[in-house]
């Protein structure tokens, strides 16, 4: 199933012009505020009418301008999770639930309300009402009524935005069992690079209401030109694979055959997972550092090497593992040669990963 847009819009001050294919999977609508992630949305939705464009959900097209096609919002079976999880506060869990449920379209075969319900971890909340909830189960509860209305399509724009760092550690593993579950693509909305690297299956990369690149999640995040001059929030993602646990508390992964350690996971091994390497955690050395603490020591060759307005500079190193974004400065970057094409050594601290910067692989991933 895939969502197709191509969309035109003008605003005062900005316009919108957008292109892309989301196939199955959850794609990730990424860039800083203003980019036109919502605007975006809000046209597949159809909350918004572009001036011109053409949308269609797997084969069906909801709007086509030239032909003067628009459906209307209540009938392109779309499903929207937005950032409260807007229950009606009078209603039980289960009867909120329900409520989507009513929603379904009556040829089709409902879906399994107790599957949903095992899926969401929500099975022990549906007798309660959403003012006993908190902001992580209030929004497990929003997804599992989006789903069980059957929807095409569904919609999350900045589903985590109005949570604290801990109700996101909670949820974040819910979208992820969404993403490979649920036979239902995921139009996902978010500014912040650890959500899209964690869930993403396709990444659409805005900025100033253009598309500056999309594909696979590992290859658009590991592709400096799409991210933000300067920004700390710089990373790159390798898919790995469990390949064992250790007695002194450490998980040994394997990525293109080269070996990772990290703090001890709870993932089986054998399990494929996703591992952010921040870029202001990586040091380059141009010779294969001896004499360190540090236990991860990747080969590469320099893909790019990308300056920002200040002192710093992102470089995409090559590896076996996959693509690493080092953030240096240009200083250091003049001192050993940097450039693209040079050989060079990532260093990365095994502690230095955060736990939120590691998730789940989506089945069928094959590792770097």
């Amino acid at each position: 199933m895939t969502l197709s847009v191509a969309i035109r819009h003008r605003f005062p001050g900005f316009s919108l012009d957008a292109t892309f294919d989301a196939p199955d999977g959850v794609t990730a609508l990424f860039g800083r505020s203003g980019s036109g992630k919502t605007c975006i949305v809000n046209a597949v939705a159809g909350l918004l009418l572009p001036g011109e464009g053409r949308i269609s959900v797997d084969g069906r097209c909801l709007l086509d301008t030239g032909r003067g096609v628009f459906v209307a919002p209540h009938r392109r079976r779309i499903g929207c999770i937005f950032q409260e999880g807007r229950l009606f506060p009078h209603l039980t869990v289960r009867q909120n639930l329900r409520y989507g449920a009513w929603f379904a379209p009556r040829a089709t075969r409902p879906e399994d309300f107790g599957r949903i319900v095992d899926l969401l971890g929500i099975g022990h909340l549906l007798d309660r009402r959403p003012g006993a909830l908190s902001g992580g189960e209030k929004q497990r509860v929003a997804i599992g009524r989006a789903l069980l209305a059957r929807p095409k399509l569904i919609l999350a724009d900045e589903p985590l935005a109005a949570l604290d760092e801990e109700r996101k550690a909670e949820i974040l593993p819910y979208f992820e069992r969404l993403r490979d579950e649920v036979a239902v693509p995921i139009l996902y909305v978010s500014h912040a690079v650890s959500e899209v690297a964690r869930l993403a299956t396709t990444v659409v990369a805005l900025d100033a209401g253009r598309v500056v690149g999309q594909g696979p999640v590992a290859e658009v995040l590991g592709d400096p030109s799409v991210l933000p001059s300067g920004t700390r929030d710089a990373g790159a993602v390798l898919i790995a694979t469990i390949a064992a646990h250790h007695a002194d508390g450490l998980t040994e992964l394997r990525a293109g055959g080269q070996p990772l350690f990290l703090p001890h996971l709870s993932q089986a091994v054998g399990s494929t997972i996703r591992v952010r390497i921040a870029a202001h955690e990586v040091i380059l050395s141009r010779t294969r550092p001896e004499g360190l603490s540090a236990l991860n020591i990747l080969a590469g060759t320099v893909g790019e090497v990308r300056a920002g307005g200040g002192p710093g500079a992102i470089v995409a190193l090559d590896t076996a593992a996959g693509r690493v974004l080092a953030r240096i400065t240009r200083r250091s970057a003049f001192a050993l040669g940097i450039e693209k094409g040079v050989t060079a050594h990532a260093v990365i601290k095994s502690v230095s990963v955060a736990p939120g910067d590691i998730g789940t692989g989506r089945p069928g991933v094959t590792e770097a």
